[in-house]
């Protein structure tokens, strides 16, 4: 298994770019099951979930065309409504794929996926909305079977935010019978990303980034091209690498426009950001201080602090100056990473859902092991500031979610190698 080695106590300085959105380029792959036309997609990450996702449309006998970050989707031939468990165990958006089968073909056989293992995320949400909808929904040995002869607008009111639960009735919804409103939705950018591309392809969707989500059902979608938006997440984690860091980087690509909650938070840390979004360009510069100060967060769905820059927040908080309190309101299990930063010499204190950090003057590196995507990178944010060597193992997690995560970190400065299994 491959491992990352990162000598600590660069400054980071420089440019890099920041890659499409992961959690915007998986809902809109599988926005291409609505269509028997050709969707092109632009500004597609180099990522192993992306891969994953390809591989698994492919099977269902959609004709996958790729080349570097450009990937288009056929699926005039779309034979085969089955998201198999081989296929999906190493990934929650698989999920995905439920709402524009059944809308698309009436069936569908979903394995209930797996990915991090970070807490339970269950797909209620997702059937309960599907059977307001007509569908007659099962879960029998493991797997999600649907079934519908067309879709019937409804009123479908979530019982708690759920962004791949928005993003699936809201597929769905695109060719039911009727008018679908989903209350309570989730007004992420990614949601907002796939409803623009979703009426590129002739659907009839408002009120996207709001909480409550209109679509009015067409009899067919068409093809279309469309732009995947900058992964908000990608940028925010640099963001931090760089503070950490004490350092000076201009991220290109991206703009603060989505970033509002974690940039606020890098100000109180005492950073200074600066951001332009031009028709010629768009970029976030930061400038770190010497040393951060700490600041508490508590992670909500946006447009709070997302839950997933929690991690990060918690690696540089562990060298910054004073206490900070880390609430996570998200997910029951993440903060699985406070282990492996102890281990780093950082004083973490856990009590349930919240994490009391004191910042200490100096990190010493150690070997480490990354247990989930973004708890990945916090090792990576602790391991550029550690003294020493930083050896983190099982990056699997990394490649799923950041593209060319250590030639981004090199072009900044940072002695960052990969070393193969």
């Amino acid at each position: 298994m491959d491992k990352l080695i990162i000598t600590g106590g660069v400054r980071l300085s420089g440019e890099i770019a920041i890659s499409g959105a992961k959690n915007a380029a998986l809902p809109i792959l599988c926005a291409s099951l609505l269509s028997a036309e050709p969707l092109t997609l632009t500004n597609v990450p180099e990522l192993n979930d992306i891969g994953t996702m390809l591989k698994l449309l492919a099977q269902m006998g959609v004709k996958v065309e790729r080349s570097a970050h450009t990937v288009t989707l056929d699926a005039s031939a779309l034979n085969n409504p089955l998201a198999p468990y081989e296929m999906v165990k190493t990934m929650r958006a698989s999920i995905l794929v439920l709402g524009p089968l059944v809308a698309r073909c009436g069936t569908a056989k979903v394995s209930l996926p797996g990915g991090c293992a970070i807490g339970a995320r269950p797909v209620d949400q997702h059937i309960k909305g599907l059977q307001a909808m007509g569908a007659t929904v099962t879960v029998e040995h493991g797997y999600v079977h649907a079934e519908v002869t067309r879709l019937k607008g409804a009123r479908l009111f979530t019982d708690m935010v759920t962004v791949t639960g928005t993003e699936n009735l809201m597929m769905a919804a695109c060719l039911a019978d009727g008018v679908t409103v989903i209350e309570n939705a989730a007004r992420e950018p990614e949601v907002v990303d796939l409803a623009q591309c979703l009426i590129a392809m002739g659907a009839k969707i408002s009120g996207a980034g709001t909480d409550v989500i209109r679509i009015e059902g067409v009899e067919r979608l068409h093809g279309a091209t469309h732009r995947i938006l900058p992964d908000r997440i990608e940028a925010g984690t640099y963001l931090c690498a760089a503070a950490a860091t004490g350092g000076s980087v201009t991220l290109n690509g991206v703009s603060s426009g989505y970033l509002d909650a974690v940039v606020d938070k890098l100000l109180d840390a005492g950073c200074e950001i600066t951001s332009e979004k031009t028709a010629a360009r768009e970029f976030i510069h930061i400038e770190a201080p010497a040393r951060l100060k700490a600041v508490s967060i508590r992670t909500a769905p946006y447009p709070a602090f997302p839950t997933d820059m929690q991690a990060q927040f918690m690696a540089i908080n562990c060298v910054a100056e004073g206490s900070a309190v880390m609430r996570e309101t998200i997910f029951e299990n993440r903060f699985m990473h406070a282990v492996e930063l102890q281990r780093l010499g950082a004083n973490i204190k856990i009590d349930g859902n919240v994490a009391f950090v004191t910042g200490v003057a100096q990190l010493q590196g150690a070997t480490v092991m990354a247990t989930d995507l973004r708890a990945s990178v916090s090792l990576v944010i602790a391991g550029l500031v550690a003294e020493g060597e930083t050896q983190i193992e099982r990056i699997y997690h990394l490649d799923r979610g950041y593209e060319h995560l250590e030639e981004k970190l090199a072009q900044l400065g940072a002695k960052i190698r990969r070393e193969k299994a």
